[in-house]
């Protein structure tokens, strides 16, 4: 499948960009990047040297990856979200030799102008509510809302709500909610607090 870059766009020699991307108006992807297949990035999009994108990773306009983050495979960012790389910054203080890495897992979801301080780790498939401020790491499946973010919930992994409270209650060390479209099962454990996708097989409702 074919790269479509817009003529408007600036992807510098050396970059590096899978089969069939999508790079539209006023992008530039510096030299260093590395960028996997069946990407997007829309109008006014800047990718920096030091990023690593994995496949299908769609970023919408206005959103700048600054050196030291990482998207894996399947990431969503939202328009004008913000990332950061340096976490005390000064324009008098030259502070690139203490960049702080980002990391946003697979499937996660950035919203729109949502904010990722520099540092943290996003978890596979948590969902960032639009205008929410990241500062700490976000587990897998974590719904978070607010400034700062807090959770508030859990998502499956297709971007449905399910039905869990963010900690089991006193005594209560399982429970089970099921997405209401792919029907996929989850399993709260109140020993980790992790949530995991189980492969069980149940008919719709069944959780």
């Amino acid at each position: 499948m074919t790269t479509t870059i817009h003529p408007s766009a600036i992807v510098d020699e050396g970059a590096q960009l899978g089969d069939g991307c999508r790079v539209w108006h006023f992008v530039h992807i510096s030299a260093g990047a590395r960028i996997g297949r069946g990407c997007s990035f829309g109008q006014n999009v800047y990718v920096g040297n030091d990023v690593s994108i994995g496949d299908n990773v769609k970023i919408q306009n206005n959103v700048s990856v600054y050196d030291a983050v990482t998207l894996e495979d399947d990431v969503f960012c939202g328009p004008s979200m913000v990332f950061t790389n340096v976490y005390n910054p000064r324009s008098a203080v030259a502070r690139k030799d203490e960049y702080r890495r980002t990391l946003v897992r697979q499937g996660a979801t950035l919203g729109a102008n949502c904010t990722i301080v520099c540092g943290t780790t996003i978890g596979r498939h948590a969902f960032v509510g639009a205008g929410a401020v990241v500062n700490r790491d976000v587990p897998d499946f974590a719904l978070m809302v607010g400034v700062p973010a807090r959770q508030i919930g859990w998502m499956s992994r297709h971007g449905e709500r399910l039905a869990l409270p963010v900690k089991l209650p006193t005594g209560a060390d399982l429970a089970y909610a099921q997405c209401p479209t792919t029907h996929e099962v989850y399993r709260l454990e109140a020993r980790t607090g992790q949530l995991v996708l189980t492969d069980i097989t149940a008919p719709p409702g069944a959780f």
